[in-house]
C-alpha cells in the first residue's frame, strides 16, 4: 500500500465514514439536498459537451473536442443511490474523452424520491440511443453505479438489445441485503463505507421490492452470455467479497475479461489520486479505448 493510500484511508474515515455509520445518519443523508449534475467547467473546456433529457432526467454527453469517435463508454456513477455524480466521476470521464472515447452519463434519479423502478427503463433508453452513434460501446460504473451497470447488461435481451463490448464495474455493489458471510471482517478495515447506513439507502432504493432479484442485487444474476467483465476492487472495502464471487462466477461463465484485486486498496480506488488509483485509471482508458 502506497502512503498516498495509507493517508486516504485516515482521511476517510475520519471525514466520511461517520456521513453514514449508522441508520439515523444515513436517513439525514438520504432527505438532505442532492447534489449538482453539471460538468466542472474545466471539463466543459476541454471537451464538447452536449446536455439532453431523455424520459425527465439529464443526459450527459462528453465528446473529444471536434471528433466524433465510434467508440463510446455508457457510464454510470456511483453514490449509493442516493447521491449525485462527484468530482472523481469527472475526472475518469474526462480521461476517457482525452483517449478519443464518447462518454454517456446517465443521470438518474436518486433514492428516496426515485427507486429502481425508475433508473431501469432511463439507463436502457440511453444505451438504446447511444447504439446510434457508436459501434463499440462499453458499459461501465462504480459502487452502485457498478451494480446497475451489470444489472443494466443483464436485461439487454429482455430489451431487444445486443450485449456491450465490455462490462466494467468498479468496486460493484452487488448485494443490496450486504448478506456475504464474510463482510463483517472486511468491513472492520473498510475507512469509508458501513452496512448499518448501506442497508437505509438499499431500503430506500428498492422501493418495498424483494432486494434479492438480480436488477437489485446483480451478483444473483445471470452471466452466461453477458460481454467481457473487467472488476477493479480493493481489499479495504465492504464491496470485496461479493466481488470475489462475480469473479468466480464470470470466470466458471467463461465471461471474465480482468480482474483487478488490489491489496490495501479502499472503496473505487481507480477514482482515486494515488498510485495504485492512477495506475488502475490508465489501465481502464487503455482497455476501453483501445
Amino acid at each position: 500500500m502506497s502512503l498516498q493510500m495509507r493517508a486516504l484511508e485516515v482521511a476517510l474515515r475520519l471525514a466520511f465514514k461517520p456521513r453514514m455509520a449508522t441508520a439515523e445518519r444515513a436517513r439525514k443523508r438520504l432527505a438532505a439536498p442532492k447534489g449538482s449534475t453539471e460538468p466542472p467547467a474545466r471539463l466543459m473546456a476541454r471537451h464538447d459537451v452536449r446536455t439532453r433529457d431523455v424520459d425527465g432526467f439529464p443526459v450527459h454527453s462528453v465528446l473529444p473536442r471536434g471528433r466524433t469517435p465510434q467508440r463510446a463508454v455508457l457510464y454510470v456513477h456511483g453514490g449509493s443511490y442516493v447521491s449525485a455524480i462527484a468530482p472523481q466521476h469527472w475526472a475518469l470521464i474526462g480521461a476517457l474523452a482525452d483517449a478519443g472515447v464518447r462518454v454517456e452519463v446517465p443521470h438518474y434519479g436518486l433514492a428516496p424520491q426515485h427507486t429502481h423502478r425508475d433508473a431501469y427503463p432511463f439507463v436502457t433508453e440511453v444505451h438504446r440511443q447511444l447504439l446510434d452513434h457508436a459501434d463499440d460501446v462499453t458499459i461501465a460504473g462504480d459502487s452502485a453505479g457498478g451494480g446497475l451497470a451489470l444489472g443494466l447488461a443483464q436485461t439487454l435481451s429482455d430489451a431487444g438489445l445486443p450485449q456491450p463490448e465490455r462490462i466494467v464495474p468498479l468496486s460493484p455493489w452487488l448485494d443490496l441485503t450486504l448478506s456475504h458471510p464474510d463482510l463483517p471482517a472486511v468491513e472492520v478495515h473498510d475507512p469509508w463505507l458501513s452496512c448499518a447506513g448501506l442497508h437505509v439507502a438499499a431500503e430506500a432504493w428498492a422501493g418495498g421490492d424483494d432486494p434479492t432479484q438480480p436488477r437489485l442485487s446483480p451478483g444473483n444474476g445471470q452471466l452466461a452470455g453477458l460481454a467481457p467483465i473487467d472488476v477493479y476492487v480493493g481489499t479495504h472495502e465492504i464491496c470485496l467479497p461479493d466481488a470475489r464471487v462475480l469473479i468466480e462466477r464470470a470466470t466458471a461463465a467463461g465471461v471474465l475479461g480482468h480482474a483487478e484485486v488490489c491489496a490495501g486498496a479502499v472503496h473505487v480506488y481507480p477514482l482515486t489520486p494515488t498510485p495504485e488509483g492512477r495506475a488502475a485509471a490508465r489501465q481502464i482508458v487503455r482497455r476501453i479505448a483501445g
